[in-house]
């Protein structure tokens, strides 16, 4: 069985959890037996069975490898759809409907429905994703497996450390993080914040006002990040972190969030569908709002409980990840 790899953003434009999920996908798949590849596009003789497309795949191009007997996986991460309340998602659907019944041509252009129902398979990350991957794009319900983020055995493995004065938070220095409204917040509640992450690019400005700010309180946020390659030292971090913050507006299921919990750092997370569907009530959570006041009572108030908060689900190795897929590939190719 060989596997093509294929996303449509290329890792040296934008970092972050994506570039690692596809990374370790690729040679979780490998480990358990399967020959993978990135899809080159420059090569009219490459082969392959299946391609697993990391987004949206175009849809003249699902038909394009149908025909030629490729069969087509997509996982999107529905970041935006996954972070609107249910009543912007009733306001959608109703458009979309609306629009499709008065402009069919036009409502697939702009909802781009149809990679959903062309797919051989459906990768969702969470139970909430597969209700919208269903309920907003149609997508047949026998059609969507639900797979999560694998960890590396680093973190699950790691040893146990006491636990010191910093909270953590692991994240690109951008708006959707929101790691400045975080960092305004610990100021205000006086609770040490160590953020682990770096900006798209240095003259960002929403970056420079963020490290600015923390070159007034040095006391109180922290910037050194280890590099990210280096994994062991990042599990370290977290088994002596107080607890683990990440306030962000907009997630899928949060790579970070999911390291942290395999080394047993107690989660204080956006009010948001994702965070409650990977881990319920193993973890605490923060309303998003503009008041740095709120969200400083709420930083202060998990600062003073995380020790004694109940510890968050142990996820899945990557390598457990390459045998649910392998699963879900065979099965595919049996259709």
């Amino acid at each position: 069985m060989k596997i093509l790899i294929n996303c449509p953003l290329p890792f040296a434009l934008a970092h972050g959890g994506q570039a690692i999920q596809i990374h370790q996908t690729m040679a979780a798949l490998q480990a358990n037996g399967l020959e993978v590849e990135p899809v080159r596009w420059w090569d009219e003789n490459q082969t392959g069975d299946l391609i697993h497309y990391f987004g949206r795949m175009n849809p003249d191009d699902i038909q394009l490898a149908q025909q030629k007997g490729i069969k087509i996986v997509i996982g999107e991460l529905l970041t935006g759809q996954g972070s609107r309340s249910p009543a912007q998602l009733r306001r959608r659907k109703l458009a979309t409907r609306l629009i499709k019944r008065l402009a069919p041509g036009l409502a697939s252009h702009i909802f781009n429905h149809r990679p959903y129902q062309l797919a051989d398979a459906v990768i969702a990350m969470t139970t909430w994703e597969r209700h919208l991957m269903n309920y907003m794009y149609d997508a047949p319900l026998e059609k969507i497996f639900i797979i999560p983020n694998g960890v590396e055995e680093v973190f699950l493995t790691a040893p146990r450390a006491e636990r010191g004065p910093w909270l953590v938070c692991t994240a690109t220095i951008t708006e959707r993080k929101r790691v400045l409204e975080l960092a305004q917040a610990a100021v205000r509640a006086q609770t040490p914040v160590w953020i682990i992450g770096k900006a798209y690019a240095e003259t960002d400005p929403y970056a420079r006002q963020f490290y600015a700010l923390a070159r007034q309180h040095p006391k109180l946020i922290c910037t050194d990040s280890p590099p990210l390659a280096d994994r062991a030292g990042l599990a370290r971090i977290y088994r002596a972190a107080r607890g683990f913050v990440l306030l962000s507006t907009k997630e899928t299921r949060s790579l970070a969030a999911e390291e942290a919990a395999a080394c047993e750092c107690p989660l204080l997370l956006s009010d948001l569908p994702w965070a409650h569907s990977t881990f319920g009530n193993q973890a605490t959570y923060c309303p998003l709002t503009n008041s740095v006041e709120t969200t400083a009572k709420a930083l202060r108030a998990f600062y003073n409980t995380a020790p004694g908060l109940p510890l968050p689900p142990k996820p899945p190795t990557w390598n457990e990840i390459g045998r649910q897929l392998k699963l879900i590939y065979e099965r595919v190719l049996k259709l």
